[in-house]
């Protein structure tokens, strides 16, 4: 029995020294997290990713470094971190030498890629947008959320600053349109029913028309109303079938067959996007309109999953995105189910749906009558 005992308290021990060693290890990791991000920045504004999809074949550091422009050494450490976190690749050229490849997590770094995420990251990752995670613990410390995170790094909310710095309101397009490419490809190949019947679209808050642009494409039959803020209508390329409406969504919606608002309203808090669903319901026919909204469902808290992915490797994403909510809006969040039912009945809609589609996305339907 003493040896039994022995043994029990030997492997007790040895669990708590490698759950202390993994603690460790994982809070390393917190520490620098930041690095991940800003290397990856380094490597999109370095091109990396762009040159070697063009050359489909395997790239010397050499020729790399040359064609970049960089110091051979610096950039043999950047691509050793990278190709640790599986972006990039090494293996051998032809003539035996190491060389580098693209890999799919790589080619989302392509600046023009189809489904890039670079403007998102370089977003995300501006000055702008980092500072305001500097306040974030000031502002929930106090009772009332003080002042928001944003506006005590910028002196006013994000929309203001964006309105007044067209590179900064640039790059938030840019983000948007990065995003709407890959949502607006999971729905074409998800739910694609969901426009059938649906003659005139109004996407409220469309930034620079790239999901209308695309929706245009694949059901030609629409009729698209691109609606933003002036200073984001008016510098909006042309596209054909969509046409361009600055406004103010909190006033009023141009009429259309369906309202569709993308990652719009987990910028407000409940009470603002009840006053922006009912102005969408006053823009819809009464009797066979809808608003279609693309958001994050966040899981209950005995699921295991964010809803609106198929890929439980995004389950954290929804988790984060309300982090990036506390940070950068004044009231945004992002929403169970629940929360969704709650906001689409206090604004009229008697009925709803939800599609999951490959996105981090879910789509929901919402219905007047």
């Amino acid at each position: 029995m003493e040896k039994q005992t022995n043994g029990k308290t030997r492997t007790n021990d040895e669990e708590k020294i490698q759950e202390s060693h993994e603690a460790q290890a994982n809070m390393w990791k917190f520490v620098f997290g930041f690095t991940e991000m800003a290397v990856i920045k380094c490597a999109i504004e370095l091109g990396i990713a762009d040159f070697l999809e063009k050359n489909q074949e395997p790239i010397s550091l050499n020729q790399l470094s040359i064609a970049l422009g960089c110091c051979s050494s610096s950039l043999y450490r950047i691509l050793r971190f990278l190709i640790n976190r599986g972006i990039f690749k090494e293996t051998s050229t032809k003539n035996g030498k190491s060389g580098y490849v693209q890999t799919p997590l790589s080619r989302l770094l392509i600046k023009e890629g189809e489904n890039s995420m670079a403007a998102f990251l370089l977003f995300e990752s501006s000055p702008v947008m980092l500072a305001p995670w500097h306040n974030l613990s000031a502002r929930i410390s106090s009772k009332y959320n003080s002042t928001p995170a944003f506006e005590a790094a910028h002196g006013k909310d994000v929309w203001k600053y964006a309105e007044a710095d067209p590179k900064h309101s640039n790059l938030l397009n840019n983000a948007m349109a990065c995003d709407a490419r890959v949502a607006v490809s999971a729905i074409i190949n998800g739910c694609p029913e969901i426009f059938e019947g649906v003659n005139t679209v109004v996407d409220v808050g469309g930034g620079d028309g790239t999901t209308l642009r695309l929706l245009v494409e694949a059901f030609p039959w629409i009729n698209g109303i691109n609606f933003d803020l002036p200073h984001v209508a008016s510098v909006a390329p042309h596209a054909i079938g969509v046409v361009h409406v600055g406004g103010d969504m909190f006033n009023y919606v141009p009429k259309a067959d369906a309202a569709f608002l993308m990652w719009v309203l987990h910028d407000w808090s409940d009470e603002e996007c009840i006053q922006i669903l009912t102005k969408c319901k006053e823009a819809i026919p009464q009797d066979n309109g809808k608003v279609i909204i693309l958001e994050a469902i966040i899981g209950e808290k005995e699921e295991s999953i964010i809803r609106g992915s198929n890929n439980e490797k995004l389950k954290d994403v929804g988790l984060m995105l309300d982090m990036v909510m506390m940070a950068h809006t004044t009231n945004g969040q992002e929403r169970t189910s629940k929360e969704w039912a709650y906001v689409l009945n206090e604004a009229g809609f008697n009925r709803h749906t939800i599609n999951h589609i490959n996105a981090v996305q879910s789509v929901i339907q919402a219905y007047p009558s």
